[in-house]
């Protein structure tokens, strides 16, 4: 190709990317990048493709070469993998090989009979033009291997190389490539922490953990009084926390509560003189978004918690709802920043039929939204000065995408290792968005997938391409706003089945404890997916050491998911057949990048198999892809149940399982494949 001329190569469809490349990939450190992309030219001329990624920080880029994956389609992929937390950048770059395509049609001329006297000059002119400028280490290679295919020798069109030097082809590509390469589009990738994908989430009101203790002076009480808890509460009980194996604690608000309009228990719109209220309506004469609540304790008590939690290996995720209640001070002082109705009354919050007069929207489409959103980012970065590196945002649907965009990157900016945890449950696309703009994880519809087909179906969805690079699912089976159908009265044993779902399914899961872990099962009625009793409007008391409780389960499987690499990843995840719909079978790889620490040893995949019938026994027979389990199918291999501590000794693809509820419900199996039996002179045995 003469300089100037157009390129003749086409590369499209360069996956991952993310709306042309307007919004960044997500990846944690160790993860794996595996680029797709079509790539073709006219002709039948050889092309050299790679792609060459570069580190945060540097000028420096590094070349992955791609393999053609199906030449049918021209469709090329390699990966690489990102160790740096930050923004890594990625291009396809591809060339005419010109000597590949010399080599291609003499080789074919030779094998014909055809002479090649023309085409060997051809060949010596290529090196010749690539010798020209090249450093003398190159150049004399180079030039030799010229005069060779001049004398007629056609040693170097045959041969690759050999061990003590390299061949003319390699020489060749030293010389000429990236001059002439055609490139795709420049990518962006977002490496963040491990905790940004791999993180089990506890969730309590700070207010319903007074037990008698964790106070300087303990409360005392009758017996059928329920105390106010506090921040001091809450630090005593992290060490049940950490010994169920949770490392993120999230806290709902912890702001003072407006008195004006406060809810009563069970959402009653008028409230006695000792009710609560909602912590959702923030704001009282006590403070607003950078206080906390006088009864819970003040803002040194809320860094202690952090702290104390940091040493344990918890980190504390606070609560960010900007609404405000008719007493936040913002009323009296930025009325402007709220939407009035015409007789000049505030608005609000709306969602028919509920009405939220305890709560009112801030107006983000007001003349003064510059003096609001910088308002708004004081408050994350006050709680950010206080040692909070974790934020779980309530109905981020419903202030503007470009205000999430702009604020997520100013305090991350401050910190890039932030978590931004979004609870939008929502229609898919703006749920979407929300993650493009810049939060790590999303709450799902995985609350209402109950079914073998709607599981599978979603789940799928969630860990695969292109979904997965822009959204980070968090599994949660249910939250203090919602007790999902199916779990209305309830069985212990459909509480167990859908905390193995959701722990096992992603990466990230949640619970709202003690609620999950002590089943509790009680609807408002009416048709409602909401607690009777619900804390969010009243103080409760919850018996830890109830029987019913699933404690020893939620450490269980927190503990496994920590020792297991397989299960960090939501990526990796893979369905099998088994011929029930009451049972579902999935596993999941560590993928290549993951954790090379070798501390930590298990990188086998795991196997997930559950009774999705909280009633009865299942059983049935798998239809295992062992080679999707790196296992050979002519040799036995262990089944090590993690959950039991039971081995199984399987043989080929059709294992057959029965789970009985009331046991437990499932397994959770690391496989790995069983040694060959050796003899006295180490000779495997027949």
């Amino acid at each position: 190709m003469s300089p100037g001329a157009p390129n003749r190569i086409v590369i499209d469809a360069v996956t991952p990317q993310i709306d042309g490349g307007r919004f960044p990939v997500k990846r944690v450190e160790g993860e794996p990048v595996t680029v797709g992309a079509t790539v073709f030219a006219d002709g039948h001329d050889v092309l050299r493709v790679v792609v060459s990624h570069q580190p945060p920080g540097s000028k420096n880029w590094t070349d992955v070469a791609m393999r053609q994956v199906n030449a049918g389609l021209d469709r090329w992929e390699a990966s690489f993998t990102p160790l740096e937390r930050g923004t890594h950048r990625f291009k396809v770059l591809a060339w005419v090989d010109h000597f590949a395509s010399w080599a291609d049609g003499t080789l074919r001329k030779l094998a014909a009979g055809v002479g090649i006297d023309s085409e060997l000059l051809a060949g010596a002119a290529l090196l010749e033009d690539a010798a020209a400028g090249a450093p003398r280490s190159d150049a004399g290679p180079l030039l030799a291997a010229a005069e060779r295919l001049r004398a007629g020798e056609t040693v170097d069109l045959t041969d690759p190389g050999g061990t003590d030097r390299p061949s003319a082809q390699q020489l060749y590509h030293r010389r000429l490539r990236r001059p002439k390469a055609a490139s795709g589009p420049l990518v962006e990738v977002l490496v963040e922490r491990e905790r940004a994908q791999f993180s089990a989430w506890y969730e309590l009101f700070p207010r319903s953990t007074f037990v008698g203790g964790g106070r300087a002076e303990a409360v005392a009480a009758p017996d059928d009084e329920i105390v106010h808890g506090t921040l001091r509460d809450v630090e005593a009980r992290l060490d049940l926390v950490a010994e169920m194996g949770f490392d993120i604690l999230y806290l709902p608000p912890i702001h003072p509560i407006g008195r004006s309009f406060r809810k009563g228990p069970n959402n009653a719109e008028k409230a006695g003189a000792d009710d609560v209220g909602s912590p959702w309506a923030i704001g009282s004469a006590e403070g607003g978004h950078t206080a906390v609540h006088p009864d819970l304790g003040t803002v040194d008590d809320l860094r202690s918690l952090v702290d104390a939690a940091r040493e344990m290996g918890i980190e504390v995720a606070l609560d960010l709802a900007f609404q405000c209640s008719p007493d936040h001070p913002w009323v009296t002082e930025h009325p402007e920043w709220f939407k009035h109705r015409p007789d000049g009354t505030i608005q609000y919050a709306e969602n028919p039929p509920k009405k939220y007069q305890d709560i009112y929207p801030l107006d983000f489409d007001s003349e003064h939204w510059r003096e609001l959103w910088q308002a708004l980012l004081a408050v994350g970065k006050f709680w950010m000065d206080q040692g909070v590196s974790i934020f779980r945002v309530d109905n981020p649907h419903t202030k503007p995408f470009a205000f999430w965009e702009w604020f997520i990157a100013e305090l991350r900016a401050q910190d890039p290792d932030l978590i931004f945890l979004s609870e939008a449950f929502t229609r898919p696309e703006v749920m979407h968005r929300l993650t493009r703009c810049g939060f790590t994880q999303s709450y799902t519809y995985f609350t209402w997938r109950v079914s073998k087909a709607e599981l599978v179906e979603y789940a799928t969805e969630v860990s695969t391409s292109p979904g997965a690079d822009r959204f980070r699912a968090n599994f949660w089976p249910n939250t203090p706003d919602i007790l999902p159908w199916h779990l209305h009265g309830a069985r212990r044993e459909m509480f167990a089945l859908r905390h193995l779902l959701a722990g096992t399914l992603s990466a990230s899961y949640g619970v709202y404890g003690p609620a999950f872990e002590l089943c509790d099962n009680q609807a408002a009625g009416n048709g409602k997916e909401e607690y009777l009793d619900s804390e969010k409007y009243q103080l409760r008391r919850w018996d830890l050491d109830d029987p019913i409780s699933l404690r020893d389960q939620l450490s269980a499987l927190n503990r496994i998911r920590r020792t297991q690499l397989a299960l960090h990843t939501t990526r990796t995840l893979q369905f099998h057949d088994v011929a029930n719909d009451l049972l579902i079978a999935y596993s999941k790889t560590a993928h290549d990048g993951a954790d090379p620490d070798p501390t930590r040893p298990h990188r086998n995949p795991v196997l997930t198999v559950v009774n999705l019938d909280p009633s009865g026994g299942q059983a049935g027979v798998l239809e295992l892809d062992l080679a999707a389990l790196g296992i050979d199918p002519a040799r036995p291999y262990d089944a090590h149940d993690l959950l039991a501590d039971r081995h199984y000794e399987w043989h080929g693809p059709n294992p057959y399982v029965e789970l009985h509820p009331s046991d437990r419900p499932g397994h959770v199996l690391r496989i790995s494949q069983l040694p060959v039996p050796t003899g006295p002179d180490g000779e495997p045995v027949a």
